[in-house]
């Protein structure tokens, strides 16, 4: 890989011009509206919906519904939408299209979970090069003048790589961005992303912008990705679990990079926050999410469990503070435990960075029987494809 100087900290996805080269990746169950919210409150860049089904989206299902709402607040509005149908999809687009629900589309075709795969859906659908192409143009004929961008795997594993065909495929379809995720289905999480694959690809493809993603944990990493690679911006994915100020470590880091500010003070907005600063955006985190679930604050509440670890990560709670937050009922039970700690706690350094969420380790490619035979999909059964699609979200 070879290390370049950046020219600026500017993005453009079609029509849309970003002050700072970041996107929030789609997470299943984390990035609603609440969790995009706070993030937007620290930094700069697209904050995209969790992963949608194209099919509830076109039957109109109440949680699919809901989980395309954006806040008024919430400026470009970013949905990702996964299918397995041409059909399905482009009626999926065109429905956010005429009701004005989105200013960027994206198409998932990088999700790994096995009840996707084994559906032929997300990572392992570009394998089905015609089928992948039929998807991508009919929804970029569908977006319109909308900007529509994918986010793709390497491929099912390293004997079965498919970005680079997908990339021209897709590119030759008119989408307005591609961005990489540097592991193979087969990989998940584990090990470390290849980010000479995201070079290889903006070497490769040359007229749309390339997007990086994978291994960015601090805003260090962002700017390494985009030397190194030459990718024209970065998508953020777990690093950001329980750290939604990353963000701002982000943009003061690109404003740096292009010259905006000066370094030092990009390394004086650089969040490293004491206990007291973090119990508050959890708390704020938690009040985005009962005004997300319409005043539900036992639902927001049951949500927010899952972010305590995230949140925490290093910091010195003890396991009886831990489980008690991770079992909140309520907004004042937060408070009232809130009172037991010692905000003033400063920030642990080291055991609050690198990676979170889990890694795993490679398994597996759960697909349909005979998958890998050709590289068409003649003799697929669409009927027992629409079962991927059965959910609201894919992920």
């Amino acid at each position: 890989m070879t290390s370049q100087t950046l020219r600026d900290s500017r993005l453009r996805i079609g029509p849309l011009e970003l002050d700072v080269p970041v996107v929030l990746a789609p997470m299943a169950g984390i990035t609603n509206t609440a969790f995009r919210r706070l993030c937007r409150e620290y930094g700069a860049g697209v904050y995209v919906s969790e992963m949608i089904t194209s099919r509830a989206l076109v039957e109109r299902t109440p949680a699919s519904l809901r989980l395309i709402k954006h806040h008024e607040s919430e400026t470009p509005r970013s949905i990702q939408l996964y299918g397995v149908d041409p059909k399905t999809v482009s009626e999926a687009v065109k429905f956010l299209v005429d009701e004005d629900l989105a200013d960027h589309i994206d198409l998932n075709f990088g999700c790994p979970v096995p009840k996707v795969t084994r559906k032929g859906g997300g990572s392992a659908l570009p394998w089905k090069s015609d089928l992948f192409e039929a998807i991508v143009s009919g929804a970029v004929r569908a977006a319109g003048d909308i900007p529509l961008t994918i986010k793709m795997r390497k491929g099912i594993d390293e004997d079965h790589l498919t970005y680079l065909d997908a990339a021209r495929a897709a590119e030759g379809a008119g989408v307005a961005a591609i961005a990489l995720h540097g592991r193979t289905a087969n990989e998940f999480y584990s090990g470390h992303a290849d980010w000479s694959a995201i070079a290889t690809l903006k070497e490769t493809i040359t007229s749309v912008p390339i997007l990086g993603n994978g291994d960015i944990w601090a805003a260090d990493d962002a700017i390494r990705m985009m030397r190194e690679t030459g990718c024209d911006g970065v998508v953020v994915g777990r690093g950001c679990l329980g750290r939604p100020w990353l963000f701002g470590d982000l943009a003061a880091a690109f404003r740096a990079e292009a010259g905006e500010i000066s370094a030092a003070e990009a390394e004086a907005a650089i969040a490293r926050p004491p206990l007291g600063f973090v119990m508050a955006a959890m708390r704020r985190h938690t009040e985005l999410l009962v005004e997300f679930f319409d005043g539900e604050e036992d639902r927001a509440c049951r949500d927010i469990r899952k972010h305590v670890a995230w949140y925490y990560k290093g910091y010195g709670v003890g396991g009886d503070t831990r489980r008690a937050l991770a079992a909140v009922e309520s907004l004042e039970q937060m408070d009232e435990i809130f009172a037991t700690m010692d905000g003033s706690i400063p920030y642990p350094g080291e055991g609050a960075e690198g990676q979170r969420g889990r890694a795993g380790s490679p398994k597996r490619v759960h697909l349909p029987d005979g998958w890998l035979n050709s590289r068409t999909s003649d003799s697929i059964n669409y009927a027992d494809l629409a079962e991927a699609e059965r959910d609201d979200s894919g992920g």
